[in-house]
């Protein structure tokens, strides 16, 4: 990315756009796995939908995600509530466990992921979509972005499938791909806030101030709302 050089950007926005589809290989084996455990059983109020065996795919080697599953679309009306059928690995990479959010909507503690950018837009526009870096306040803790796509069955919309990907694990990856470390850039996400930075003045999670980084300049990454813009002597380029 010498100079800011077009070439280099469209470069680093491929090795982006690659890491981001072996994600979202990952999340559409999960919406195949729930495809077809409701072809053969239905939708259960009772029971998960996915077999146990969608778990490992979090000990995949080069598996980027740390969290997967499905979050089932809720239909009171065939008493289908809430339900996260969702795995996690542990940080040293040990044992898998579910997570046990708080879904009672009583409680002070009521997790209505309903209400998330993750599940909505997934749902409304029946489209996939990239979410973060945010905190994983409800499972790992870390920094991590959370890619989702919608799961649509004869019977209408099942819910999303998706995966946590940890910032840091991100990084590390887009930066052996790109190989000799590049001159500095920004990736951002559709509302302005750096998902990952190679320059120090601009920290992931941080909301750039609109005139950093005018919304469309930049190299987009096909399929999600980032885009990636090179930096040069602390400044934000087009690209």
């Amino acid at each position: 990315m010498t100079g800011g050089g077009g070439a280099e950007v469209a470069q680093a926005a491929a090795a982006v756009s690659g890491l981001v589809e072996r994600v979202f290989v990952t999340v559409a084996r999960v919406r195949d796995a729930v495809l077809h455990a409701v072809e053969r059983d239905g939708l259960p109020a009772g029971r998960w939908v996915l077999p146990d065996g969608v778990a490992q795919l979090l000990r995949e080697p080069g598996q980027l995600a740390v969290g997967l599953g499905l979050v089932v679309a809720p239909r009171p009306e065939e008493g289908l509530r809430q339900r996260l059928e969702w795995w996690q690995a542990e940080p040293d990479g040990g044992r898998l466990h579910t997570l046990e959010p708080d879904l009672r909507p009583a409680s002070l503690g009521y997790y209505d992921y309903t209400t998330t950018e993750w599940y909505d837009v997934p749902r409304r526009t029946g489209r996939r979509h990239a979410f973060g870096p945010h905190v994983d306040v409800h499972g790992t803790g870390r920094y991590v972005l959370t890619l989702t796509e919608p799961v649509v069955a004869g019977s209408g919309f099942v819910g999303v499938a998706g995966a946590d990907v940890p910032v840091r694990r991100f990084e590390t990856s887009l930066l052996e791909a790109l190989g000799p470390l590049p001159a500095p850039f920004v990736l951002l996400n559709d509302e302005g806030r750096v998902v990952l930075s190679t320059a120090p003045r601009f920290l992931v999670g941080s909301l750039l101030t609109p005139d950093a980084g005018a919304a469309g300049q930049g190299a987009p990454i096909a399929g999600v709302p980032w885009r990636l813009l090179p930096v040069r002597h602390g400044r934000l380029l087009a690209g």
